[in-house]
């Protein structure tokens, strides 16, 4: 039987994209119905495979976006998303790789439903790119979202402090805003794509929130001091206002975690 980890492993060095979304979907049919084993033995890479052809820069070279309605500003729009949910797959399998093992069923359980919510995302802005004459990975990306992943490869805790209840959380904040943008442009399917995106991820904020705040239960430590620690110390960027508080707070981030940080 083939265990987990390898998998996973397995998933996080396709870099086809079509590839990662099939073998991820895979390989969390084969979890749900008992036919991978439990075993985490097999060690998660570096660094996941990407398509051959995207070009990565640093975030402060990367072009800006237009607001307009052009079609090349729609395009740049959507495949910023589309790199987005596909980074986001590999964020999740790598949680269930390399720390299920330590973390236990219901935390695998849990990001690998994650990952299988973020391979959706990614194959309805990839199909939604596509009917404007582009596809992922014909502009350039930056690789900010994996490095905050590859500097808390070591600590749970401040990876679930970083990479769910920082970045998606930010994606709460800023998804509104963009859904309303698309729908103003007359894009009635992407406003729709962009409305289930946001949906899953309070869930996906709420995952990691609730696995973070049981561990800091089990460690005697409170949580929201905690996160504030690990954030000041892996997170490089700042925390941006306005906040969806709503969204933050149905996703169990009470602005007791992110009041005075941002």
């Amino acid at each position: 039987m083939t265990s987990l980890s390898e998998a996973i492993r397995a998933a996080l060095l396709t870099g086809d994209p079509r590839g990662k979304v099939m073998a991820t979907r895979k390989l969390v049919r084969g979890w749900r119905q008992g036919r991978l084993e439990a075993d985490f033995r097999c060690a998660m890479p570096e660094r996941p495979a990407w398509p051959a052809e995207l070009e990565l820069l640093p975030p402060n070279r990367m072009p800006r976006r237009g607001r307009g309605g052009s079609q090349r500003n729609a395009i740049a729009l959507w495949h910023s998303l589309a790199h987005i949910e596909f980074v986001a797959i590999d964020l999740a399998l790598d949680m269930a790789g390399r720390f299920g093992g330590e973390m236990g069923r219901q935390f695998v359980d849990d990001f690998l439903s994650v990952a299988a919510d973020e391979a959706m995302h990614f194959a309805l802005i990839d199909r939604h790119l596509r009917t404007m004459g582009a596809h992922y990975g014909q502009l350039p990306a930056h690789d900010g979202l994996w490095q905050s992943a590859h500097e808390t490869r070591h600590d749970v805790a401040a990876r679930l402090a970083v990479v769910p209840m920082v970045l998606e959380a930010r994606g709460l904040d800023v998804t509104p805003a963009a859904r309303d943008r698309v729908r103003a442009m007359g894009d009635a399917a992407g406003g729709r794509i962009l409305q289930r995106v946001l949906d899953d991820e309070i869930r996906h904020v709420a995952a990691g929130t609730r696995h973070f705040v049981a561990l800091c239960q089990t460690l005697s430590l409170t949580p929201e001091n905690h996160w504030k620690t690990l954030v000041e110390r892996y997170f490089r960027g700042a925390l941006k206002p306005p906040f969806n508080d709503s969204a933050r707070l149905a996703a169990g981030l009470s602005r007791e975690f992110y009041a005075g940080v941002a």
